[in-house]
Formats: structure tokens, C-alpha cells, sequence
């Protein structure tokens, strides 16, 4: 299934599209200038998007322009204390090569990235919740093509 999408947070905040002028509208053209916006393929149950759009693009048919609510547990879960990790600052810095700073980006082994949410001389903490951990999600989809 090939679909056209807009990401809205509960605020109204667009996070993603597929849609140039969209990005353009909402700024994010200019935080990701070499993206190329264009309809999103996905073979739909192949759990290639989040749960929620996964199960609902199901049955669309082409033409179809729908607005899809998907809830924290069905995008990105909800935020969740056990995915803060602490670090000793000095072991960070070494590991590193700088000295941590609130704010920044850290990414782990695994390819997962985490914020550094706070440093002190003794701890440093990253925080790695998915950035839209706990947010409730609205995508409006136009189906283009169903293969």
C-alpha cells in the first residue's frame, strides 16, 4: 500500500509528513533540508510503521483520506523510567572523548539514541524514551495505490 501522510501531535504540531509543502509549512523542510518527501510504501501487517497505523491502513482502499488516532501503547509506548540509564560522568567522558553536556545526543551500542537529560560531576543521565514516548498520535492518510 502506497500513502500519502501528516503527523500531528495532540497540539496540533506537525512531527512528520510525507508532503513537502506540509514540512515546509510546519519548519521541518528546514531541520532535514536533504529529505526527499515523498508517499510511503508499506506492506501493510508486516509491522513496517507502528502498531496503530499498521492496524489501521487495514481494509483502505485507494482514494481513501482517513484520520488515524492511535494512542501512546499503539505508537511509541509510554515513557518509562527503566529507559533512563545513569552513567559515571567520568567514564562517559572517557568513552566518548568530551565531557557530556545536557541536551546533547548520545547513541548506545545498540544504535538506540538517548538525551542527556543531566550531568553532574559524579552521574550523568540518558534518557532513551523514544521522543514520542507517551504522545498520542493523529496521522491523516490518503491512500495513493493498494498493490
Amino acid at each position: 500500500m502506497t500513502f500519502e501522510y501528516t503527523g500531528r501531535l495532540d497540539d496540533g504540531t506537525v512531527f512528520d509528513t510525507s508532503r513537502e509543502s506540509v514540512a515546509e509549512d510546519a519548519g521541518l523542510a528546514d531541520a532535514m533540508p536533504d529529505r526527499e518527501y515523498t508517499p510511503l510504501t508499506v506492506e501493510v501487517g508486516a509491522q513496517q510503521v507502528i502498531e496503530g497505523m499498521d492496524d489501521g491502513l487495514v481494509g483502505l482502499e485507494e482514494g481513501t483520506s482517513t484520520t488515524l488516532e492511535i494512542p501512546p501503547e499503539e505508537a511509541y509506548g509510554e515513557w518509562s523510567e527503566e529507559n533512563v540509564q545513569e552513567f559515571q560522568t567520568d567514564e562517559l567522558t572517557d568513552t566518548i572523548g568530551q565531557r557530556p553536556e545536557e541536551g546533547g545526543y548520545l547513541e548506545a551500542q545498540n544504535g538506540q539514541q538517548g538525551e542527556i537529560v543531566h550531568v553532574d560531576d559524579e552521574n550523568t543521565r540518558v534518557d532513551f524514551n523514544h521522543e514520542l514516548a507517551g504522545e498520542a498520535l493523529a496521522f491523516d492518510v490518503e491512500i495513493v495505490d493498494v498493490n
